[in-house]
């Protein structure tokens, strides 16, 4: 079984405020698991240049949690999607 180890935070459902990361890299470690080991590089490299950019990152990854740049759970999946 693969989930994100923080559990499914049900308070945030459907406020498109959470990070995606960690149920993103859940499912690159599925894929390892697979031996799909070239999607899994891709992934973890997508998900890495999304953070490192930070452009298109959630509240948390920001230095200010309160800075107005942060996105949402779907412009972070979105980025990282279109990295790969």
């Amino acid at each position: 079984m693969f989930e994100a180890t923080h559990g499914s935070a049900p308070k945030y459902k459907k406020l498109n405020k959470v990070n995606p990361v960690a149920l993103i890299l859940s499912g690159m470690l599925m894929l390892k698991h697979l031996h799909e080991t070239d999607a899994a590089t891709r992934l973890e490299k997508a998900v890495a240049s999304v953070i490192a950019e930070g452009k298109y990152v959630t509240y948390d990854l920001k230095p200010n949690r309160d800075d107005p740049t942060a996105v949402g759970t779907q412009e972070m999946a979105d980025a990282i999607a279109k990295r790969l």
